[in-house]
């Protein structure tokens, strides 16, 4: 079987985004979907996945350290990750700095992470899977954090992000993947073998979604990142991220999209199947 995990990253972004989730996954491919802790619809999500709106659906936790959203923890708890105005670091770039800089602490890394766990944990819901916000996990000092918690936590999966770009930060992606997935495997956690959705994020197509899936080389199990939402989104405004969410909603939803599938021999499922195929031990 060759499993396919169509995952919608950012659930519980905005209450537009939720629902055009839930459609994705009701009358689409998507399959799993990862919770942003931090985000201000997190309870419209909650409140969907409890009330049954996606019976079955794979959820993760969208680990979250950067963005417009601060986090759950005070400035007082966690002081190496917020700026002077309590927030988050904007972009992974701005972070990186820091880290770069000696000034971000693994240990507030930790508490603030652990915190958006739980807070997710709390819903009900099995955790499949984790990944991270603008895949801030392909790096060291969080990546070492992700994977102790997802073997605290009895998460048995993680995404590893990965780039087809041909660029200096293409190149970089692929070598901190690399790492990721070994890290992965000496901790025993199940990893799907190939990742779409990074290069060109927010702007999925039919045509993306079935070159990735007619591409030629041999993959058991592949992830494409997906970023689905509702067209008449007024929340979404606040996050200037020139993401096509109704577009990729619609190519999710595709007649097309969903024969393509089929055509190239893969089965949809969810982290929990890939955890199980793979005998993880997390």
């Amino acid at each position: 079987m060759r499993l396919l995990i169509v995952n919608a990253d950012d659930f519980g972004l905005t209450p537009g985004v939720c629902r055009g989730i839930a459609e994705a996954y009701r009358e689409g491919i998507v399959r799993s979907t990862s919770m942003l802790a931090v985000a201000p619809a997190f309870e419209v999500g909650a409140s969907l996945l409890r009330s049954g709106a996606a019976p079955g659906i794979g959820l993760g936790v969208h680990l979250a350290l950067v963005g417009e959203d601060p986090p759950l923890l005070s400035a007082r708890e966690v002081p190496s990750l917020v700026t002077r105005r309590g927030d988050f670091r904007r972009s992974w770039r701005e972070f990186l700095a820091a880290a770069a800089a000696g000034r971000i602490d693994g240990e507030d890394v930790r508490r603030e992470l652990g915190a958006q766990v739980e807070r997710v944990r709390g819903i009900g819901v099995p955790i499949t899977h984790f990944d991270s916000h603008q895949h801030l996990h392909l790096w060291p000092v969080v990546r070492g954090v992700a994977i102790d918690l997802a073997r605290a936590e009895r998460v048995a999966a993680l995404r590893v992000p990965d780039s087809a770009e041909r660029s200096p930060k293409g190149a970089a992606v692929r070598r901190l993947a690399r790492k990721l997935r070994r890290a992965c495997a000496e901790a025993g956690l199940a990893t799907p073998d190939a990742f779409s959705g990074l290069d060109g994020a927010g702007r999925l197509t039919v045509d993306a979604i079935e070159a990735r899936l007619a591409a030629p080389e041999p993959a058991g199990s592949l992830e494409i990142g997906c970023h689905p939402g509702a067209a008449d989104d007024v929340d979404r405004r606040r996050y200037r991220w020139d993401y096509r969410w109704d577009e990729e909603l619609a190519a999710l939803r595709a007649e097309r999209t969903r024969h393509a599938v089929e055509r190239h021999g893969w089965t949809l499922g969810t982290f929990a199947e890939l955890a199980v195929g793979a005998g993880s031990g997390a």
